[in-house]
């Protein structure tokens, strides 16, 4: 065909008309139109359009602590939701395939993501529960510990309770409810005390190490202090949190701040309130009827409003470190709290903690005490000493010595005698008779221990008897007790004092308060009752057991239980004494020295420089992975990887758990002015752990109490 005859019309494909599909004549169309199904059509209404939601993005936290998706997330805010979405509040949004909860932080107008975003399945409650301060607390807090955000914010947040959010009314704080100016007696043997309670009372932010002076006066001891402090706080306008280590604690504050404010000033939030009554008292302190709170370990997040003073009694207890991921320790949380929130911090006690002790040292602190003379404090007697030696030669180092015995039977006809024993049970070690050496089960090799006189030896790893029981070293059948436990110490002293009541108060029993009668009171550490007018005098029986314990922490947390025992005592001026009954004589011991002179502070000191020349926390940053070998070789590899070259970082290990624990802990250290780098890296191989999903489980722990080391 000539170019002239091509026709001028080609098809779209550009073929030519040669090759080009025939068009369907008229029979083939209706062939077509009658074999087709029939469809039914309907006529589709274009859906309204709503009105355009003012900041349409929703930058939601998710309720998911894997270290990978350690960030917000971007959703669109829906027409329905857009008044209820606010920061905040609980949501749940669609994440991975499946529903999941969060919390809205923040609402933008622009989304950092260019694609498109998934929209928030519901809001939860309309109650913003996640206040911004607190929030950028947990985040400090997780920045700390090198934890995700989301394991924070289960700490924070208590648990929903419908029925609570629609029972409680939304009443604001008036200003007929705020406190008058009251006087702050407790705080006149503290020469800093009147400036502390005049800034609190004036909205400053000061940050104070208080080492309490012991004191049987309810109108001067440490919850009247801590009382006072919060009324200075509240009449300045702003709020106060309280922490204490214990229910026990937290009933004689509780008397302290009804007695200085009046009756519905103050919320309690413990974990035994149950889940109704404790999220009500936590809304109290969300929608601001109340202002003061008191409270254990997880009062520390109460969303208090204008916080203005964050105190802790006791910061040393073990009680008050979090046994959940990523294990804060209540003092550190609190001064992140006050560092975030621009609030007062007082950290006070007996004695005072070695971590405070570095934070006195930095200037981070300043310190509050009471200039103790000899006779407001009980007399302290060491028994076992050279005199004594010779006047009663081998029963000087008796499980209850005769110094003890004298003061014991003296004080009884004055008051109350407290005895503290730092073993619970009957006689929970055992040793062999003729040898000495401990008693192990045939089975596990576990120690073994009697539960009472008449049971069997029984082993206290997997609880079979070891009846009969020889020794493998000397094959001797004989047994002997190695610890005297508090209902060993009971029996004893009932036969030694026939005429004195006996009082046990320990583990499952404890007793909070007694009268002033005279009786004998045998007490765990930290489960001592306290007195009318106080103790008239107070035996610490086996000062060995806590001074051997294989701790880092031995020495401090020693004298912490000694002092707590011996303030509950009547000062020397009253006749008070504290005997110390089983410690080595003839060796200086820090612990002994700083009771017998009543100097905490000194010992801290002490303390403190001794672990500065061995580089140990907290002059030391560190922390403790506990895992397999091959897992925990590869999180330290990750980590170093993470960090600069010029930032030191010093393995130590891998060893075994303490207490014969499961898996290994491997020590990661470099200096104190690292640490935050340090603890980013540890977060940053978390993260590339949990994403590629390695298998296996490595357990973090930044700054691990001196308990674990």
């Amino acid at each position: 065909m000539r170019s002239s005859d091509r026709p001028t019309d080609l098809p779209a494909d550009g073929r030519d008309t040669d090759d080009a599909p025939r068009p369907a004549t008229p029979e083939q169309l209706h062939l077509l139109h009658a074999a087709a199904p029939r469809v039914k059509t309907e006529r589709v209404q274009a859906e309204p359009v709503g009105p355009e939601v003012p900041l349409p993005v929703a930058r939601v936290v998710l309720d998911v602590g894997l270290a990978h998706l350690d960030r917000p997330f971007e959703y669109s805010v829906p027409a329905k939701v857009a008044d209820d979405a606010q920061p905040g509040v609980r949501v749940k949004v669609r994440f991975a395939g499946k529903d999941v909860s969060g919390y809205v932080v923040e609402r933008v107008q622009e989304p950092e993501h260019t694609g498109k975003l998934t929209p928030l399945r519901r809001v939860v409650s309309p109650e913003p529960v996640l206040t911004r301060p607190v929030l950028d607390a947990c985040r400090a807090v997780a920045d700390h510990y090198a934890g995700p955000l989301a394991d924070v914010l289960r700490l924070a947040v208590p648990p929903r309770h419908a029925a609570a959010e629609k029972a409680l009314d939304a009443r604001p704080v008036s200003e007929e409810d705020l406190p008058g100016p009251g006087a702050a007696t407790a705080w006149d043997c503290y020469p800093a005390g009147e400036a502390l309670m005049r800034r609190l009372s004036g909205g400053d932010d000061p940050a104070a190490s208080w080492l309490a002076a012991p004191t049987v006066e309810t109108d001067r001891d440490w919850p009247a202090a801590l009382a006072q402090a919060a009324r200075a706080t509240l009449h300045g306008g702003r709020g106060a949190l309280l922490v204490v280590p214990d229910h026990r604690d937290l009933d004689r504050l509780d008397a302290a701040l009804t007695a200085e404010l009046g009756e519905g000033r103050h919320v309690r939030l413990t974990a035994e309130q149950g889940p109704q009554a404790r999220y009500t008292a936590w809304l109290k302190v969300l929608r601001g009827h109340v202002r003061c709170v008191i409270g254990t370990r997880a009062a520390a997040w109460a969303p208090v409003q204008d916080l203005g003073l964050l105190a802790c009694w006791d910061d040393g207890d073990d009680l008050l470190a979090e046994p959940r991921a990523p294990y804060p320790q209540t003092r550190e949380v609190l001064r992140l709290r006050s560092v975030c929130e621009h609030a007062a911090l007082v950290l006070g006690g007996f004695v005072r903690s070695v971590p405070v002790q570095a934070w006195l040292d930095a200037g981070l602190v300043r310190p509050v005490q009471a200039r103790t003379a000899p006779s407001s404090v009980p007399r302290v007697v060491v028994a076992g000493d050279e005199r004594e030696v010779e006047r009663a030669g081998a029963a000087a180092h008796a499980h209850l010595p005769p110094v003890a015995w004298s003061a014991a039977h003296t004080a009884l006809a004055d008051g109350p005698v407290l005895v503290q024993v730092p073993r619970r049970g009957y006689l929970p070690t055992l040793r062999c008779g003729q040898c000495r050496e401990v008693a192990r089960c045939e089975h596990c090799h576990g120690p073994l221990g009697l539960t009472s006189p008449d049971a069997p030896a029984l082993c206290r790893w997997c609880g079979r008897a070891a009846q009969p029981w020889r020794c493998p070293e000397c094959f001797s059948t004989r047994l002997h007790a190695a610890v005297v436990g508090a209902r060993r110490t009971a029996e004893e002293l009932g036969r030694a004092f026939p005429g004195a009541p006996v009082l046990r108060s320990g583990s499952g029993e404890v007793v909070s308060s007694i009268g002033p009668e005279p009786r004998l009171v045998i007490a765990t550490p930290g489960a001592e009752p306290v007195a009318e007018s106080g103790y008239a005098a107070t035996l610490l029986l086996d000062g060995w057991a806590l001074l051997d314990r294989s701790a880092l922490d031995a020495g401090e947390e020693t004298l912490r239980r000694w002092t707590a025992a011996a303030a509950l005592t009547r000062p020397a001026s009253l006749g008070g004494m504290v005997v110390v009954c089983g410690v080595t004589s003839g060796v200086t011991l820090p612990p002994v020295e700083a009771l017998v002179r009543w100097a905490p502070d000194s010992f801290a000191e002490r303390e403190l420089a001794a672990r500065r020349e061995l580089d140990l926390p907290p002059a030391s940053w560190m922390t403790m992975l506990t895992g397999e070998p091959a897992d925990l070789d590869g999180f330290a590899s990750a980590v170093r990887h993470a960090l600069d070259d010029s930032v030191p970082l010093e393995r130590i290990g891998p060893m075994p758990a303490p207490g014969g624990g499961d898996g290994l802990h491997l020590l990661l250290r470099t200096t104190r002015s690292h640490g935050a780098a340090a603890a980013k890296a540890v977060a940053a191989a978390r993260a590339v752990r949990s994403a590629r999903k390695l298998p296996g489980t490595v357990t973090v722990r930044v700054d691990p109490s001196g308990a674990l080391l």
